[in-house]
């Protein structure tokens, strides 16, 4: 073999072993990264919500009877005041013919029983008179000596017993009278009853305000108490939000609110008004059966930027339990947690990917705040690979930070 073969043996050779050193040789990872950057920073706690009145009023019907079709409506504006419904007598069980007549003889019944008692009174006072002029009689002949001791102190209990009847005669024409107006009473419901007579009731609205909802707008006998509607002021809205009970331990009276998905344009801001001090059982959509606490919200923004929110109304909610103004974050998906404790990430220097330990103050759904242990503008890998390794060769593309 001469000496220009073997040259070309020994080069194609070379080349073909540099090709596989090439082929078999560790490439760089490909990896996101982002830079750490400073920013506002917060830390809330995202729940659904709905919209309330801060009070409602049911107005019930004060007394039985019958009710008029009432013709408000669900929306309608009322005044303070206001009729918003009529009650009138109802009309008695028994109005036949046989009902009117039987009324109609106990009142006679009941004037001829005064006249009795009249007559009864008068024949005590004959009575009484009588044994008065004995008595006295008595006395003349007691005192000429013609009758004994015996007869005047008899003649004497005589007349207090016919005072005393007269006594009890009186009181009887007292119950007759009273027992003749009650049947007058009664014979005068049942007639002017049955005639369609009575004076209307008015029920009156207890606040201005609108009309939420109409329990009975049919003309109908309701009962004593029944519930008619209900009225309440629109404009003194309130939000109501279910925590968890160690949410709500983080949002203290007084933490500020964003409303979110409300269906307007913007955002609302609220505050923390109240965190009721009992909690309920609730179980979840996944069947966990979790312990909330009602959380009560005041808007603070204009009542003209909620006008079209009404009672009921879902919303979202979003409560600030941490603001800073400037802090030095990264990509929450950058950072996890170390081995030996402590979280970590890995920023690109010179090609390689460097493990660092940080140390958090927090961090959020997207953003985590670096306290301490990597610099501004320090690039980081997102979504570090299990494979990812301290010193390791990677390659980058950058992603925004959000």
């Amino acid at each position: 073999m001469n000496r220009k073969t073997l040259l070309i043996v020994g080069g194609a050779s070379v080349a073909a072993l540099a090709l596989l050193a090439w082929a078999f040789a560790p490439r760089p990872l490909a990896v996101e990264v982002a830079r750490a950057s400073a920013g506002p920073y917060e830390q809330s706690i995202v729940e659904d919500g709905k919209t309330r009145l801060r009070e409602r009023f049911a107005v019930t019907a004060p007394l039985a009877g019958r009710l008029a079709r009432i013709t408000l409506r669900e929306g309608d504006a009322v005044a303070a005041g206001a009729v918003v419904a009529t009650l009138t007598p109802v009309l008695t069980p028994l109005l036949d013919e046989r009902s009117q007549r039987e009324q109609t003889a106990r009142a006679e019944g009941a004037q001829a029983g005064v006249q009795r008692a009249e007559a009864g009174v008068e024949r005590a006072r004959v009575a009484l008179e009588q044994a008065r002029n004995e008595l006295r009689r008595s006395e003349q002949l007691s005192s000429q000596g013609f009758i004994g001791p015996a007869k005047l102190d008899t003649d004497r209990l005589v007349l207090q017993a016919a005072q005393k009847e007269l006594e009890a005669a009186v009181q009887a024409r007292h119950i007759a009278e009273h027992e003749r107006e009650t049947t007058r009473a009664a014979l005068l419901a049942v007639r002017s009853t049955g005639a369609g007579g009575g004076a209307a009731f008015p029920v009156r609205a207890p606040i201005s305000g609108r009309v939420l909802r109409v329990h009975q707008a049919s003309e109908t006998t309701v009962a004593l108490g029944t519930p008619l509607l209900e009225i309440g002021d629109t404009t003194q809205l309130e939000v109501l939000a279910e925590l968890l009970t160690t949410d709500a331990l983080q949002a203290p009276p007084g933490a500020p609110v964003r409303i979110e998905r409300w269906g307007g344009p913007g955002v609302l801001e609220g505050r923390v008004r109240r965190v009721e001090p009992a909690a309920f059982t609730k179980v979840s959509a996944l069947g966990v059966e979790e312990q909330r606490v009602n959380v009560l919200i005041d808007l603070s923004s204009p009542p003209s930027a909620w006008a079209a929110l009404g009672d009921g109304y879902r919303v979202g909610v979003r409560i600030i339990t941490l603001a800073k103004a400037r802090v030095l974050k990264v990509p929450v998906s950058a950072v996890f947690p170390r081995a030996g404790g402590g979280h970590a990430v890995f920023a690109l220097e010179g090609g390689r990917a460097r493990l660092k330990a940080v140390e958090l103050g927090g961090r959020n759904g997207s953003d985590a705040w670096v306290s301490a242990g990597l610099a501004e503008g320090a690039e980081v890998i997102v979504y570090p690979p299990a494979e990812l390794a301290d010193g390791a060769r990677v390659k980058a593309r950058s992603v925004p930070v959000k």
